[in-house]
């Protein structure tokens, strides 16, 4: 009997890997050369058309990008489009009867992309720096499903409704619904702060989103109101719902569970920072926890979600095999 040394076992894994690239790509040309030659035309030409799409907004989309590196809200615009391809690759091909172009979902699309266009360029230099850029991003993914519409048609685009629509996270939240979801957000967390408060037997006495502790005074800031974890859980029930569950009712369950978890996450922390001001000090409020802590109450707030997810995926299972 022989024992494999540790570096033949790493090159025998590095092999595998290698040959499930090569078979891979094997199988992605032999389905690229099983396609009639209208539709590799049609898909060719669509790529060729987001190519330079994507050339002629080059200097918007490096302003967006630059922009989502260094924004709180907007980080993951970045991983956007790279989420959308990657939908794009795994979904189930649609029927070839899908590659025939809609002139009327065409011509609707990049009509909504030439209004945002239009008002982007007339709104420029008085428009905030983030509406501008979502202005120019609405028009960026209007007429890219304007080309899906051209060049693949209404069926195609019904078949990748979701990783189409999934890019309009490219689309920065406008000020003006940012300001009133971080109103409402931190107001129904001062709400779940007090309860959870009054379960801590805490003492505290409340003006809407001020609470007046032992030793200090929080107020629940629009800064502090969590849209940021919020944002980032919705688009994250969004792809998994997509990714792991078929009923629609499901999915909407798990989407719709993000909106209590998020509010009840953004509570809990207020709590925990107001805990420590009282039992700790009122430094606590300059804290790390305060400062940098929103990852951990996001990664915290991925437990129930998580858990969620599993249950209905089971129920699910479960559903079918009965049937």
């Amino acid at each position: 009997m022989s024992l494999d040394r540790p570096d033949s076992m790493q090159s025998k894994r590095e092999q595998a890997a290698a040959g499930a690239a090569v078979g891979w790509r094997t199988r992605a040309r032999v389905a690229w050369r099983d396609l009639p030659r209208p539709q590799r035309l049609r898909i060719g030409g669509c790529v060729a058309y987001v190519v330079l799409l994507t050339l002629l907004f080059i200097q918007p989309l490096t302003r967006l990008m630059l922009y989502a590196a260094g924004s709180d809200v907007h980080p993951h615009i970045l991983l956007v489009p790279f989420v959308t391809a990657y939908l794009l690759c795994v979904q189930r091909r649609p029927a070839s009867a899908g590659y025939r172009s809609s002139i009327l979902g065409t011509l609707a699309v990049c009509g909504i992309g030439l209004a945002a266009l239009a008002a982007g360029i007339w709104w420029r230099g008085s428009a905030s720096l983030n509406d501008e850029l979502a202005l120019m991003a609405l028009a960026f993914v209007s007429f890219v499903a304007a080309g899906g519409f051209l060049f693949l048609g209404s069926k195609w685009m019904a078949a990748a409704a979701f990783p189409v629509a999934f890019l309009i996270f490219m689309v920065p939240l406008p000020d003006a619904a940012r300001l009133w979801l971080e109103k409402v957000s931190a107001l129904a967390s001062a709400d779940a702060a007090a309860l959870y408060f009054s379960l801590a037997g805490t003492p505290f006495v409340r003006h809407g989103t001020v609470f007046e502790l032992p030793g200090i005074v929080l107020e629940v800031g629009q800064e502090c109101s969590g849209l940021n974890s919020s944002w980032a859980l919705f688009i994250t029930s969004l792809l998994a719902s997509h990714l792991f569950l078929k009923s629609p009712w499901r999915r909407i369950v798990l989407v719709a569970f993000v909106i209590p978890l998020g509010i009840l996450r953004n509570g809990f922390r207020i709590l925990v920072i107001g805990l420590l001001c009282v039992r700790v000090g009122p430094h606590m409020i300059d804290s790390l926890i305060h400062r940098r802590g929103g990852p951990v109450f996001f990664a915290l707030s991925l437990v129930p979600l998580f858990g969620l997810l599993w249950w209905l995926e089971r129920q699910e299972s479960r559903s079918k095999r009965n049937h």
